[in-house]
Parts: C-alpha cells; structure tokens; sequence
C-alpha cells in the first residue's frame, strides 16, 4: 500500500455559518416571513461519550459545546441585528467547576460566533413572543416526527406558542435544511477529503495488522490508533471488523474473534475530522490471496460498484444508482444475497440529511454493493465516498485501495 500523505487541515469559516443562516432566512421570508427555531438538543449526564448538538444546529451555527442552545431566525425583524438571535444556557459556575468554564455574553464571543444578538435562554419567552406576535406565522424546520414518536422540538413549541396568538399558523419547512446540506461546500468538501485521508491511513495500519493469529479487535484498535494519531479526535461511527461468519452480518460491532487463516476480513470504518465523517469499507484476504470462489464473489461486487460510481452524476438518482449495481450482481446469481440499498449521503452525519431528489454538483454520497452468504461465511463489502460534480463521480477515498 503507498504512503498516504496527510492533507493540509480544513476549516468551516464564520463566513460560512453566516451565508447558511441567511439562505434559511431568506427561505422564511418567501414563507411569509415566518419564524424559525433550530434546538442544539440537551446534553444527557452521561460522561461515558461527548455530547453532540443537533446536526441542523451545528450546520448553521458550528457550535458543538451549549448543550440546551437555540438559534431564533426572524427574517422580518425590525431590527437587522436581532434577525438572528442565539439563546445560551445561563451560566452556573457551581456545575462549570465540574464541567469546565462558559464565556460570559460579549464582544468577544459574540465575533467569534458572527452573531450579533446573543442572550440567555431564560429570555426566550418573551423575544419569542415578540417575534410571534408580529408574524403570527411558524415555520418547522427540524425533521418532522412519526405519529408514534414525540413532536419535533420546534413543533412543541410552536404549538403552545400559536395557542395564545390569535390566528397564527405553522406551516412545514423541513426540506429547507436538507436541501442546503445535502449541497457541500468547497470548505465541506475538504473537511470530508480530510478525513477520507486520516481514513486512509487508518487502513494501512489495519491492514498491517489483519494477520492471522490476531483479533477482530487488534483490527478495530489499529484503525482508531492510527486515526487519532493523524489528527481525528474521534471515529465517525462505531467500527465493523468482522471475519468469517461475522463478515456476512451488516452491523456487526463485537470485534471479539480471533482471526483465521484463508478467511475474508471485512472492515468497515471512517475517520471524524471537523465534524465531517468519512465511511469506507474494504474487504481483505487474510492470508494474502482469494480461494476461487471468494475470488468470484469479491470481483461481482467490485464491478457492481464500479458500475454504480458511474452512474453518479448530476440528475442521477440514487434508485438509479442501486440498480446499477443490482444488475451485475443479479446477473451474476446473487441478487438475494444482496440486503441492503447502494448507499447514502455523507456529511455532519454518516447518514447525512437526504433532501430525496436527484444527485447534484456537491453532494456527497457513499457506493457500497455487498453479498452475503452466511452459509459459507463468505461476505464481502466495498465502499467508497463519492463527490458528485458537473462531470460526473470524483472518489475521495481512492487512496484506499481495492
């Protein structure tokens, strides 16, 4: 495998929140001048795992450490600096001597941010009720929620907020965010390569280490190694190392077994850089070389999806996509053993916000054919990142190789 180099670091600038914030506001506005909500979601108590914000938050703010935050979008105001306004949690010195200091409401923080109006969330009320009273109108752009599951958190209270204001109305606007972040930037797209990069190497340090004699998880601890000691604070999800009958199970995560010879090793796992995630899979001979049959079934799936990667361009649609790759593998006698859709977008998220329309210039997607025999231990994945641009699909983990 050829050295990887590492790329040069990436950053989501302040500018660029701010230009995401404006597009949502400017989509209120057509909507009425409705009002927004975006929630950055309260933090659990658990220490065992960093907290989080909600991916929409985080895409229109970059904040990622105010648990309890939330972002208040009045395209209509009075005032152009209170159009935006942020709502942090008080601060509580008590608990931030446990939990770690918070910047008091400032200049300073306030440039760091790009956001003019900040105050704390025990003012939500009645800036809220503000706004309201003036547009009478909502707009809900968190995903909305299945009947069996509670109310997006902006519906909740938009709800309660319409009770006490005659005639206003809440009208649905959760494609907007979807829509944008399906789109990357030139910033997101190098955030992504980043840590297809680190992922890289990650790989080569797995694959050095995927000997028989060893464990599924000297695997997964040799991938995770190598990221974090390439500049990845964290994985972008949990890491699939599976062998043998394992490598047949989609979601396998016990990582427990020991390796063995003439087996296939699939490893499915992705590097975390600036919030962005990368996914791959490669599937390996332990021993070095395929037996004729695993042979035969990992070549099916490489050519399904080599077929799929071309059939990423601008107007594609990912049904479209898939039934690249189920073609070769149907023709090739495994259609049933082939379980799972062709892939997903790439992002904020591992499965990142999908606006169901087709592929456009700056979308990102992952390809990733599979077949599964379980009665032969047999499985094999292979799984890239793949920029759409105005000439078609652009690999970002081609430094992997298969």
């Amino acid at each position: 495998m050829k050295k990887v180099k590492r790329a040069s670091i990436a950053t989501i600038s302040s500018a660029e929140f701010t230009a995401r914030r404006d597009r949502v506001l400017r989509a209120l506005a057509r909507d009425g001048n409705a009002i927004g909500l975006v929630l950055a979601g309260d933090a659990d108590a658990s220490l065992s795992h960093a907290w989080r914000p909600n991916p929409n938050f985080e895409y229109l703010t970059g904040i990622t450490d105010e648990p309890g935050a939330m972002l208040l979008l009045d395209p209509n105001h009075p005032v152009i600096a209170r159009r935006t306004q942020l709502f942090l949690r008080p601060l509580n010195p008590e608990l931030e001597r446990w939990d770690g200091l918070r910047e008091s409401v400032g200049a300073q923080l306030k440039d760091r941010y790009g956001i003019a109006t900040i105050m704390r969330t025990t003012a939500l009320a009645r800036f809220l009720l503000e706004s309201a009273k003036r547009a009478k109108r909502f707009a809900c752009l968190h995903p909305l929620a299945a009947h069996n599951a509670p109310n997006s958190p902006d519906l909740t209270i938009f709800k309660e907020s319409a009770s006490r204001i005659p005639s206003a109305t809440i009208s649905d606007l959760s494609h907007i965010l979807p829509a944008l972040r399906a789109v990357k930037s030139t910033a997101e797209v190098a955030c992504v390569q980043h840590a297809a990069d680190i992922t890289a190497i990650g790989f080569q340090a797995a694959l050095a280490t995927a000997k028989p004699g060893k464990t599924e998880f000297n695997v997964q601890e040799a991938v995770e190694h190598a990221y974090k000691s390439a500049g990845a604070r964290e994985t972008a999800y949990r890491t699939i190392a599976g062998t043998g009958f394992n490598a047949t199970v989609l979601h396998y995560h016990a990582n427990s077994r020991a390796i063995q010879a003439g087996e296939l090793l699939v490893l499915d796992s992705g590097a975390s850089f600036g919030g962005y995630a990368a996914d791959v899979t490669r599937t390996f001979a332990v021993s070095g070389t395929f037996t004729p049959r695993q042979k035969l079934v990992y070549d099916t799936v490489l050519k399904a999806q080599l077929a799929s990667i071309r059939a990423c361009r601008p107007g594609a649609t990912m049904s479209q996509v898939d039934a690249a790759a189920r073609k070769v593998i149907t023709a090739a006698g495994f259609a049933d053993n082939f379980i799972h859709g062709i892939g997903h977008h790439l992002g904020l998220e591992v499965h990142d916000a999908d606006p169901g329309s087709a592929l456009e210039p700056g979308m990102i997607v992952t390809i990733e054919p599979g077949i599964y025999i379980q009665e032969e231990s047999l499985g094999v994945r292979i799984e890239d990142d793949i920029l759409i641009t105005r000439g078609g699909a652009k690999v970002l983990t081609s430094a992997i190789p298969k």
